[in-house]
C-alpha cells in the first residue's frame, strides 16, 4: 500500500526524506506499542536482528518480547532443525 503525505519541512535535509519519515513513524509505533517489534522490522525490511541494532542506534529502548517475535523466532528454529543445521 502505498501512503502519500506532507512532510515537515526538517525532513526535506535528508538524503531520503520518505525513508527518514518511514523511520520515524516505526519509532514511535513501537514506542507506543501500537506496532510490534516484528511489524516494524518487516516495514524497515530488516531481520529481527537488524530491527534490534536499528533500535540501538536510533537510542530506544527495547523493552518487550511479543507473541509474534516468539513465534518467529520459534519458525526459525524449526527451519534450521529441519535443514539438519543444530544439534
Amino acid at each position: 500500500m502505498q501512503i502519500t503525505v506532507q512532510l515537515p519541512d526538517d525532513l526535506s535535509n535528508c538524503p531520503d526524506p520518505g525513508r527518514e519519515a518511514l523511520e520515524r513513524l516505526v519509532i514511535e509505533g513501537y514506542r507506543t506499542g501500537a506496532l510490534s517489534h516484528f511489524l516494524c522490522s518487516q516495514m524497515l525490511g530488516l531481520s529481527r536482528l537488524e530491527f534490534e541494532s536499528f533500535l540501538k542506534d536510533k537510542q530506544v529502548i527495547v523493552e518487550a518480547y511479543e507473541a509474534d517475535d516468539l513465534e518467529y523466532d520459534l519458525g526459525i528454529s524449526k527451519q534450521i532443525r529441519a535443514h539438519g543445521l543444530q544439534r
